[in-house]
């Protein structure tokens, strides 16, 4: 299977002719798809967001049934065959009562009261219960390659229960603690870093291929040397199924490649699916915070390797990658997801909700030259 890398050893060889104004390269994606050994009743709670669709179709092509657990509000179009379930994860589980399923995928949980009551209802429904975390249950990014025994938040139990507003991170925590208490070691605990492709309304990596694609100076933050890491979302939900299908357990980081990319390998890469003349200058962390560019917002997938956050973006993936995490060339994510962007109304395309404005970068490109 092609690699991320075998993609840019490709660009390498026809970025000349790219830069030239030629055809951008076409790399396809033949990964066949056959029915599993075994069918699964797969229980999904959302579904119909940004990861569910891509779960809920892989599983229907490997030959699993699928139902879907939600309110009945976004994209009530999908799946007209696939079984449906209406409630509220905010206190109406009523439908789920009564049934059973061989898997539980919770991807739409950051409440841990949500994952403590549809946990404990379907401990003795289900064999295994996968909740979809996230990187940021870690509380510490100064190590390079920290894997799942990394440190993570310590948060107070009883916070959520007496009312308090935790952030994101230590909330995730909480849930992990939930999914774990009424599985135990039937549970399944993904912590993705950033998941991207088609699909995407965060715009969190949309933005550089969008970008790339406008032409002209790109303003390229940092060094090219410092790593990235993410997830195309079709690896996420491909991974997820093969777990399952194989009943694997246990708590996984989910990012990549396995070696991270640099940030110029990620922007070459993605200026190798577009036909537009582009030049990349690239503005160091410090200039870029004296003139109050955010890393992670204004600079989407890039975070500056120092201090407490020098391991953010190499994490050991030796345990998923021993489990089968495999990747998408990046070209077919770049590709993909640039398509998935000109098919949205225009005035979506003109409103990316991550990134620079195009006169914010023009302004602080103009303070670089005239440093």
């Amino acid at each position: 299977m092609s690699t991320r890398r075998d993609f840019l050893k490709l660009s390498a060889l026809t970025g000349g002719a790219i830069g030239l104004g030629g055809l951008p390269v076409a790399i396809p994606d033949p990964r066949p798809v056959w029915h599993a050994g075994r069918a699964k009743r797969i229980l999904v709670l959302g579904g119909t967001g940004f990861i569910g669709p891509h779960i809920v179709r892989y599983a229907l092509e490997r030959g699993h049934t699928v139902t879907i657990f939600n309110r009945g509000r976004t994209n009530t179009h999908l799946f007209p065959n696939v079984e449906k379930l209406r409630g509220d994860r905010n206190g109406d589980l009523e439908s789920l009562k009564g049934r059973s399923w061989d898997t539980v995928i919770d991807n739409s949980a950051t409440n841990p009261k949500w994952v403590r009551d549809s946990a404990q209802l379907l401990k003795s429904a289900a064999s295994v219960y996968l909740f979809t975390s996230t990187r940021s249950v870690y509380a510490d990014f100064s190590k390079i390659g920290m894997d799942v025994d990394g440190p993570v938040h310590q948060v107070d139990p009883t916070a959520v229960d007496r009312g308090e507003r935790l952030p994101y991170g230590p909330s995730k925590v909480l849930c992990e603690l939930e999914t774990r208490k009424a599985f135990d070691e039937r549970s399944l605990i993904m912590r993705p870093g950033l998941i991207v492709g088609p699909g995407d309304q965060t715009d969190r990596f949309t933005y550089w291929p969008a970008r790339v694609d406008r032409g002209g100076e790109v303003l390229a933050p940092g060094a090219p040397t410092d790593p990235t890491m993410f997830i195309d979302v079709r690896d996420l939900a491909e991974w997820y199924i093969h777990l399952l299908e194989r009943d694997v357990t246990g708590v996984f980081n989910v990012l990549g490649p396995e070696a991270p990319l640099s940030f110029a390998e990620m922007l070459y890469g993605v200026r190798a699916v577009t036909t537009a003349v582009v030049s990349f200058t690239w503005v160091n962390a410090d200039f870029l915070a004296m003139h109050e560019v955010r890393p992670y917002s204004h600079m989407p997938c890039w975070m500056p390797p120092r201090g407490n956050r020098i391991g953010f973006q190499r994490f050991d993936l030796s345990r998923s990658l021993e489990q089968g995490l495999t990747y998408r060339p990046l070209a077919v994510t770049a590709k993909d997801t640039l398509d998935f962007h000109k098919s949205r109304p225009a005035e979506r395309q003109a409103e990316l909700r991550a990134g620079l404005p195009a006169a914010r970068e023009a302004q602080v490109l103009a303070a670089w030259h005239a440093r």
